[in-house]
């Protein structure tokens, strides 16, 4: 089972995204995604190591953006590759059998490409426009949202992502996205990581009550 809430790291600097990542630890995050660009990959390395070693420490899981040869060498949990990166197929090869891979969508036609190269879950979005990122597409909103799940019946895991906070993810879980991946309302305060748990817990909590019934 792939975690419903995916931390996305944040910070000014590669020791300000490890401190942060401390922080989402000690504050509840099950699965962290090391987001850090525009590093020479030996650098890389170096932190990917750290936030191993922090992640491990919490039994956190933890995900490497982009860079499939480093999570297989720090054997991180799994990979999320972007649009522009290699593809899942190829990654695949070079990875651990039980190490993941999600992929970013913006599309139907995104969703249904990942699917067809059996990514371990789909990032979609952006739900709403976001400083996180530039060049976004645009917001799919709670409305592209239902357009594609209605249509795309999957038991893969797709993950809301973009300037999502606190008071989206009831009505983003009623569109029928399976979880969410947050940056920049985490990294702002530690604490909504256990009340975006809650929310999301609930939401399943309902939906057992109900399948039992």
């Amino acid at each position: 089972m792939i975690p419903k809430l995916h931390y996305i790291t944040q910070g000014s600097s590669p020791k300000e995204h490890l401190e942060n990542i401390q922080k989402a630890c000690n504050s509840g995050a099950e699965l962290v995604q090391l987001r850090l660009k525009g590093l020479a990959e030996k650098k890389l390395l170096k932190f990917a190591n750290e936030a191993r070693e922090i992640t491990s420490h919490f039994q956190t899981r933890l995900i490497i953006n982009d860079h499939y040869k480093i999570s297989r060498e720090v054997k991180a949990d799994g990979v999320h590759l972007g649009k522009t990166d290699v593809s899942p197929t190829i990654a695949r090869k070079h990875l651990y059998s039980w190490q993941i891979i999600g992929g970013t969508a913006n599309t139907m036609q995104d969703c249904e490409a990942l699917l067809d190269e059996q990514v371990n879950y789909i990032s979609l979005g952006p739900f709403r426009a976001t400083a996180t990122k530039a060049d976004l597409p645009p917001a799919l909103g709670l409305a592209g949202y239902t357009a594609i799940t209605d249509i795309l019946k999957t038991g893969t895991p797709i993950i809301g992502v973009g300037g999502i906070t606190t008071d989206d993810v009831t009505a983003i879980l009623e569109t029928g996205i399976s979880g969410i991946a947050v940056s920049e309302a985490i990294t702002r305060d530690f604490n909504n990581i256990k009340v975006f748990n809650q929310l999301l817990n609930a939401s399943s909590t309902a939906e057992q009550r109900y399948t039992f019934e």
